[in-house]
């Protein structure tokens, strides 16, 4: 039977989540690859139990992750069953819905029949009576974003979730959600954007500058770039890595001379802090206190210490951040792809 570890809280900074009295871990575990069928049952265990001993209380999921769709919720809630229930109350649980989960037009977007009925068999599969953040994954053109927002504030109301959030909204459909949710009473907790030192459109885009002013939290995706950032590319594409199978996220193409000239100049400075290039990405995200947290994947226990180990160093000296600035460029400006 496991039994956390009694120092779990010792090193891992907890931020306080915009204006609210969630505290989030400086690094969260999302579950958006490697739980699923495809992956050994007792390794997805041994990381989950892994980021708990770490400090690691806030686990991200979303309906469609897997793969297949709904796979990495049946595999979280078959290791809370097994693992983690008895520390439940110690745990932040989240998960989303707006992309493609069934067949049909209900089975995606942000009507409000898709997001409480999508709610209610996210929970199902995890086993779950609430989730602690309920997320609108993505915006729907379509659908008036006062039904979207009212199926979140429905979904605390009904006691399914304690917060709400959002998901690849710009700034200016952020702060409309976050009137919409005042006025209902239930308020925009944090928003979940892609942002990497790769990918720098939350700032140039005034995202954060939103997150500052509106006081709403922000947990980064992908702050590794598909694994670009973890150092595995700069010798050449490992047959064994994402960029040389057929992940629809990462392929062959992107790895341009420039981009791999890049990266070798970013692991570099990473060196001169005595950090991997991965550390570096991660810290460089959290730096300042802008970003409340960074989610983080892991396909083992010793991936997932690597990355955890990044908060040995978050602090960034002008220098180094000219240095980093000068290798991946400024911030695009608004309306820059």
């Amino acid at each position: 039977m496991y039994t956390a570890h009694p120092d779990r809280y010792t090193d891992m900074p907890y931020r306080r989540t915009g204006r609210s009295g969630l505290k989030l871990p400086a690094l969260s575990l999302g579950l958006w690859h490697n739980f699923g069928p495809d992956r050994p049952v007792e390794t997805q265990r041994a990381i989950l139990r892994r980021a708990f001993d770490l400090g690691v209380t806030h686990f991200d999921l979303a309906n469609n992750y897997g793969p297949p769709p709904g796979a990495a919720e049946s595999a979280f809630g078959e290791a809370l069953a097994a693992d983690l229930a008895p520390y439940r109350d110690e745990m932040i649980v989240s998960t989303k819905a707006g992309y493609l989960m069934w067949p049909g037009p209900y089975g995606e977007w942000g009507s409000r029949k898709y997001l409480l009925s999508s709610l209610d068999q996210s929970l199902k599969r995890m086993g779950l009576d609430y989730v602690d953040v309920f997320y609108s994954h993505r915006p729907d053109p379509e659908t008036p974003l006062e039904e979207t927002m009212g199926a979140l504030h429905s979904a605390v109301q009904q006691g399914k979730a304690l917060y709400v959030g959002v998901s690849n909204y710009s700034a200016e459909q952020t702060r409309e959600a976050a009137r919409i949710l005042g006025e209902l009473g239930t308020p925009l907790l944090i928003h979940q954007p892609r942002y990497s030192m790769l990918d720098r459109r939350p700032e140039g885009e005034g995202l954060l500058d939103a997150l500052d002013e509106l006081q709403v939290g922000s947990i980064a995706y992908s702050p590794l770039e598909q694994g670009l950032l973890t150092g595995r590319y700069l010798d050449g594409i490992p047959e064994d890595s994402r960029a040389a199978g057929d992940s629809p996220f990462l392929n062959r193409d992107a790895l341009t001379e420039d981009l791999v000239g890049q990266l070798r100049a970013l692991d570099g400075i990473a060196k001169s802090r005595g950090q991997s290039l991965a550390q570096m990405a991660l810290a460089w995200v959290l730096r300042g206190g802008r970003v409340t947290s960074a989610l983080v994947g892991a396909s083992s226990p010793r991936q997932l210490e690597d990355s955890v180990a990044a908060i040995r160093n978050l602090e960034f000296d002008a220098e180094e951040l000219a240095r980093i600035d000068a290798v991946v460029g400024p911030a695009p400006g608004p309306g820059s792809r």
